[in-house]
């Protein structure tokens, strides 16, 4: 849908247009997988597909929430804003509106929302983090609050970790704050520094391609790979203090990766410490401007993703494989979370 046709939209559905239009995109990642929540640095870059958000005050103590991809519609009264409800995708957007009101920002003034959104649910993509972003950015302007835009990601990671369940770490929401066009995001997620690396791609394209087998953060999966880093970094501290999986170098995590008493964690454990040496090593290759050794990268993350992190599955296997096989195919691998979902190649 095009902007003109989603102000018919919203005008249909509330009977008035709107008074503001926000947008914020999807991402992709293209290198850095699992490594947000374990203290590492990440490389996603923003797409130009994303979520708008159609905003108009309606002079009621209400907030009606609608989304042109969904069945269901919401209206919740300014008392009703604080708690999560039961499965429904109204937490995403509630979970932000949350977060302004525990900062102390009151919102006396009923709204009118439309959400529309063209990243595929399920695809990897950040939908979740688009419709989060979105909205903090809205509410930001609305109630005049003032935030960064790394404030906005924040914001957003605290929506999805109190209202979606999901221990997410601050990647997809990060990127899609603060992206920009022709380049990647060169994160530190312990730190929050960050670089724009710009993407200079000469005859290459980047092609991302959805398995349509959707992948679902929230079945507990993604939260279980959590604990068992948590884990891993518990036995690690035996011998050396850590705050993260990402602190070690492959060498130190090899002389000390058998502290490690389950064989699960130190899987997973090898996996974060191998991504972290892959990211630094992709970013210097794509400045350096050596495509083959990033896409080498690449294909090293998925296998690294398929054999220790085991959050790939059949069809991410079979789209990885078949592209390393066609010609002038650099790298692919899977991208996002995982457990279904899109290669990035």
């Amino acid at each position: 849908m095009n902007l003109h046709e989603l102000k018919l939209a919203f005008e249909a559905t509330y009977g008035k247009a709107p008074e503001a239009v926000y947008f914020a995109p999807g991402r992709v990642n293209l290198i850095g997988e699992h490594i947000d929540y374990n203290g590492g640095s990440v490389f996603p870059c923003a797409l130009s597909f994303g979520t708008y958000l159609l905003v108009a005050e309606n002079n009621e103590s209400v907030i009606n929430f609608k989304s042109l991809n969904q069945t269901e519609s919401v209206a919740l009264s300014l008392h009703q804003l604080t708690c999560p409800l039961d499965k429904s995708w109204v937490n995403y957007p509630l979970g932000v509106i949350a977060q302004f009101i525990k900062s102390s920002y009151e919102i006396n003034e009923g709204f009118d929302l439309l959400f529309w959104g063209n990243v595929p649910n399920g695809a990897g993509l950040s939908s979740s983090a688009a419709l989060e972003v979105v909205t903090a950015y809205a509410f930001n302007d609305l109630l005049g609050a003032g935030f960064d835009r790394t404030a906005l990601a924040q914001i957003g990671q605290e929506a999805e970790h109190e209202f979606a369940y999901v221990s997410c770490g601050i990647m997809d929401q990060f990127a899609s704050a603060n992206g920009a066009k022709d380049h990647a995001v060169h994160l530190n997620c312990d730190t929050l520094e960050f670089e724009l690396v710009p993407v200079k791609l000469e005859g290459v394209k980047i092609l991302i391609s959805n398995t349509h087998s959707p992948h679902k953060l929230d079945s507990g999966a993604y939260n279980q790979r959590v604990t068992e880093c948590k884990k891993a970094v518990e036995q690690l501290n035996t011998v050396r203090t850590l705050k993260y999986l990402a602190e070690l170098t492959e060498a130190e995590f090899k002389s000390i990766e058998s502290v490690i008493t389950d064989p699960v964690a130190q899987k997973r454990a090898r996996h974060v410490v191998g991504e972290v040496q892959r990211t630094s090593d992709a970013v210097k290759a794509l400045k350096a401007g050596d495509l083959t050794l990033f896409g080498q990268l690449m294909n090293a993350s998925h296998v690294s993703l398929r054999d220790d992190y085991e959050v790939t599955g059949t069809e991410l296997d079979c789209m990885a494989s078949e592209a390393w096989k066609i010609d002038g195919v650099i790298g692919s691998r899977m991208t996002g979370g995982g457990f279904g979902g899109c290669t990035v190649s």
